[in-house]
């Protein structure tokens, strides 16, 4: 923020954005515009990846109602010409590990970056949790929000709590091994890579106990088949939800799915590992992944 009206802010890739007044028409990718509605903001429009539908992924859109928000496609199927009538102040996306925008091809991300003002956060495996949540804050604010009068989402004292129970429960059940994954049909799966993913690296610095998968093709995965799920025998299963994932009615006609289940118990937590970057979404999820671990 800037005086004399105008504002200004420094995204993650160290790029300086600035505009005559705070900007109040927000486009976001689905992940970003869950966010600032979670701390009482209210984009204009949002737009989802190359793994999204003609429809947004509701895993990803959070708290927005449906057919509250716009949406305006998903990566080479966005539809600029929409986008831009909206005519937003501001777009509001996410890098992983380099500086392109995620989830568009780099000739559309390169236009929309020519012509409107446009912030990055960064929220690959290079981030802790805490950091990223922390710049997702400072946006929010920057642009509105007010943390005295915060909605629940945004309470820091909800995911601190959260962090507490998750510990207890770590504590009262040592050695419960945690798999996270993404179901990719009959013939495949994605085992997550736990340092690679900073809500999984969280769940780590909590005191759970989480599975790598092992050697193989794939920085933040490994892709495999369903009898290599298997044969690490999870006490506990965080499966995608996302979209793009395997569903549950797919899930259930996989016969490892269902030896996966029983090996656990039945002890599974739905994963989002595209939620809003806010602390009462994690919360949740920590929540979750606790009372998976208590059984």
């Amino acid at each position: 923020m800037v005086g004399d009206g105008a504002w200004e802010f420094v995204d993650d890739r160290g790029r300086r954005t600035g505009a005559p007044e705070r900007p109040e028409r927000i486009v976001g990718y689905a992940r970003s515009a869950a966010t600032l509605w979670d701390f009482g903001l209210r984009p204009c429009g949002l737009f989802g990846s190359q793994h999204d539908g003609a429809r947004p992924d509701p895993v990803k859109t959070g708290a927005i109602p449906p057919g509250e928000v716009a949406y305006f496609g998903s990566g080479g199927s966005l539809d600029e010409t929409a986008l831009r009538e909206a005519r937003p102040q501001l777009v509001v996306g996410v890098v992983y590990d380099d500086d392109a925008l995620y989830g568009l091809p780099a000739e559309t991300a390169r236009r929309l970056e020519s012509d409107l003002p446009t912030v990055a956060l960064r929220v690959g495996g290079g981030r802790s949790l805490p950091a990223i949540l922390d710049r997702f804050r400072d946006l929010a604010v920057a642009l509105g929000a007010d943390p005295a009068a915060a909605p629940p989402a945004a309470a820091p004292e909800r995911l601190t709590a959260a962090e507490s129970t998750l510990q207890q429960a770590a504590r009262d059940h040592p050695g419960l091994r945690i798999l996270a994954l993404s179901g990719d049909g009959g013939d495949s799966v994605h085992l997550a890579r736990p340092d690679a993913w900073p809500d999984l690296r969280h769940l780590a610095d909590q005191g759970a106990d989480l599975l790598d998968p092992g050697a193989g093709a794939g920085k933040s995965w490994r892709s495999t088949d369903w009898d290599a799920a298997v044969e690490l025998r999870p006490d506990v299963i965080l499966h995608d939800v996302r979209g793009n994932a395997s569903g549950a009615a797919e899930l259930d006609s996989i016969p490892q799915w269902r030896q996966l289940l029983d090996g656990a118990h039945g002890r599974t937590v739905a994963w989002n590992p595209e939620a809003p970057c806010s602390p009462g979404a994690y919360a949740d999820f920590l929540e979750a992944v606790a009372t998976g671990i208590n059984g």
